[in-house]
């Protein structure tokens, strides 16, 4: 046999036996030399289905409908192919042993049943599931299925693991009675009519809540968009208030570029008249030297010539000084023109300056006045759905946090101070039958002596000499009187 290149599909592998292989070797294309045997295994799971009849440590027996999916288990890494080897060395080929038919030129085709496979899985995942209920209460497996369905899951794999095979999916169906049980029957029936009850109950709990939900629902969106209608007007205020600053300060740069133009302008203008004047000049030279020339070669005396050349030269420095008299005169005047054109040109810059000064205060005093007319329609907005100012103020406040404020002031107001009070009693007769009849004159001015005090000492006042003593000729009246009461009802 010739060597040949050979590709495996995209679900299989390539398994390769022979000389220079130790064992075997699992790949997904491969150089097949002479003396070496390839075959082709599919990686693809397969599903079937079975009914477990398992028994739970309460001695009651059911029916456990089950899918399940399972497949070789292939590795994230192409070059882990152990879990592919064990697969390939212990389940495929025959269920008896046997190796699977030839396809031609020494290459084994894959094999199309997996009858043995699939008993093989069954009969690991019955004894699995089984081990696993005998240990579990009915109401264990009812309740926790996902928990049965993922130990059902961790067991069989365990078990499969040695066989290169992985379990990718597990479905546990309804459990069923078995035969001759009626224990899920029951169960059923107990449920429906406990669902039934709970139903109707939730239904009416459900429309209580549906209709205060929906209560509040419709509050908090009024509240919502009142604060959202709040919020835009306040942005919107601050944009205005950026677009007419930048307008502002377009205004002033066009200003500026203009006054920079028209002072070029003026500039180019005095340098091209102060160039045409000097080319005048250099013209009114020529010219005198051209006529000078010219009455020299007409003059034939030589004393006219030199008495002519000499009238000649004084009327050319006279025409000269002349001209540089009357250059110099229209520079100045010239200059003068220009310094009263650049100083009216300064004028009109500062005056178109301080108008769009001017223009922009005004475009920004309009905005704010706007942005406060949108805020105040925003607040009248915000206080219709808080219930009114009242409700507004409250919203403003707790949102400035102005309780918290007014709170720390007051505290602020109190702390430190050290008050004093002062507790007097007047009696308690009350003009009760057999009291004293002047108790209640002999009250009033008890209270007098602290009365004073508490106003001395609060306010720095003194009561008047005269309040507090009284005539001597009372006095002595009264001791006399004491004196004598004394003498005779003394004790």
């Amino acid at each position: 046999m010739m060597p040949r290149y050979r590709v495996a599909d995209p679900n299989s592998y390539l398994v390769i036996t022979g000389a220079g292989i130790d064992g075997i070797s699992i790949r997904k294309k491969a150089l097949i030399l002479t003396f070496q045997k390839s075959t082709k295994i599919s990686i693809s799971p397969f599903d079937f289905s079975m009914k477990l009849q398992a028994m739970t440590i309460e001695k009651l027996k059911f029916s456990l409908p089950a899918v399940f999916t399972i497949g070789p288990a292939v590795a994230d890494d192409e070059k882990d192919t152990e879990s592919l080897k064990r697969y390939a060395t212990l389940l495929t080929g025959e269920s008896d042993g046997r190796p699977a038919a030839a396809a031609g030129g020494g290459n084994l085709a894959v094999g199309t049943g997996r009858n043995h496979v699939q008993d093989v899985v069954k009969g690991i995942i019955e004894g699995e599931t089984r081990s696993l209920v005998s240990n579990m209460t009915m109401e264990e497996v009812f309740r926790g299925r996902a928990v049965f369905k993922q130990k059902v899951i961790e067991s069989v794999q365990g078990e499969l693991h040695q066989f290169g095979l992985k379990v990718y999916n597990a479905n546990v169906k309804e459990l069923e009675d078995s035969e001759g049980s009626e224990y899920f029957a029951v169960l059923g029936k107990k449920a429906h009519e406990a669902a039934s009850s709970q139903a109707r109950i939730d239904v009416a709990e459900a429309q209580s809540r549906g209709n205060i939900g929906q209560a509040e629902k419709e509050s908090r969106a009024k509240q919502e968009i009142a604060k959202i209608n709040a919020t835009t007007a306040v942005l919107e205020t601050e944009r205005k208030g950026e677009k007419a600053s930048a307008d502002a300060k377009l205004v002033e740069k066009e200003i500026s570029i203009e006054k920079e133009l028209d002072l070029g302008r003026i500039a180019a203008k005095r340098a091209a008249e102060s160039r045409d004047t000097e080319l005048q000049q250099q013209v009114e030279v020529k010219r005198a030297n051209m006529e000078l020339e010219r009455r020299r070669a007409i003059d034939v005396v030589n004393a006219k010539i030199a008495r002519e050349s000499e009238m000649e030269k004084a009327e050319a420095n006279f025409f000269s000084h002349q001209k540089k008299a009357d250059a110099a005169k229209y520079e100045q005047t010239a200059d003068a023109e220009a310094k009263l054109e650049a100083r009216r040109k300064d004028a009109e810059g500062v005056y178109l300056a301080k108008k769009a000064e001017a223009d922009a205060a005004l475009l920004v005093k309009q905005a704010e006045a706007r942005g406060m007319s949108d805020l105040a329609k925003s607040y009248g907005e915000l206080a219709q759905v808080l219930g009114g100012p009242q409700g507004l103020m409250q919203y403003l406040m707790m949102q400035n946090n102005l309780h918290e404020k007014l709170a720390l002031a007051n505290a602020k107001a109190v702390n430190g101070l050290q008050p004093k009070i002062n507790v007097w009693n007047t009696g308690s007769d009350n003009g009760a039958p057999g009291s004293d009849a002047g108790a209640s004159i002999r009250n009033i001015f008890q209270t007098l002596p602290p009365l004073m005090s508490t106003i001395n000492e609060q306010t720095g006042m003194s009561p008047p000499q005269w309040m507090m003593q009284m005539p001597k000729e009372d006095r002595d009246v009264t001791a006399s009187k004491e004196a004598r009461v004394n003498g005779t009802y003394g004790r």
